[in-house]
């Protein structure tokens, strides 16, 4: 299968959401832009970065950047595909950064504060 817009020898911008970490944010789950290795945060987050990199750039494609999850979504078709091409490492953001992120940001009531 071919995929325009992905670049499989980007690596991804870092370990966490680049706006996040700009604001001193805190991050649900991560994203990664497979055209440019944006890193961004989910649309449950408060920010929704990974979504608005998409829209502002216009790059298509994104990936989980979460352990153990392996699938890939287009913007523009709006689909989830369970393959797709081996990315440049990581995969994910470090074993040992929690779920949600970063350590020390997060509320204590980030459960009510998800999208």
């Amino acid at each position: 299968m071919e995929y325009p817009g992905i670049d499989t020898t980007v690596p991804p911008t870092g370990s966490g959401c680049v706006e996040c970490e700009q604001q001193r944010g805190w991050w649900f789950h991560l994203r990664r832009c497979v055209q440019c290795g944006h890193i961004g945060c989910c649309d449950n987050s408060p920010g929704q970065h990974a979504t608005a990199h998409a829209e502002a750039i216009g790059h298509p494609w994104i990936t989980s950047y979460e352990p153990e999850e392996h699938w890939f979504y287009n913007y523009r078709d709006q689909q989830f595909y369970d393959d797709g091409p081996q990315l440049a490492p990581p995969d994910h953001h470090p074993l040992n950064q929690p779920t949600p992120g970063p350590a020390g940001r997060v509320p204590a009531d980030w459960q009510q504060l998800l999208h």
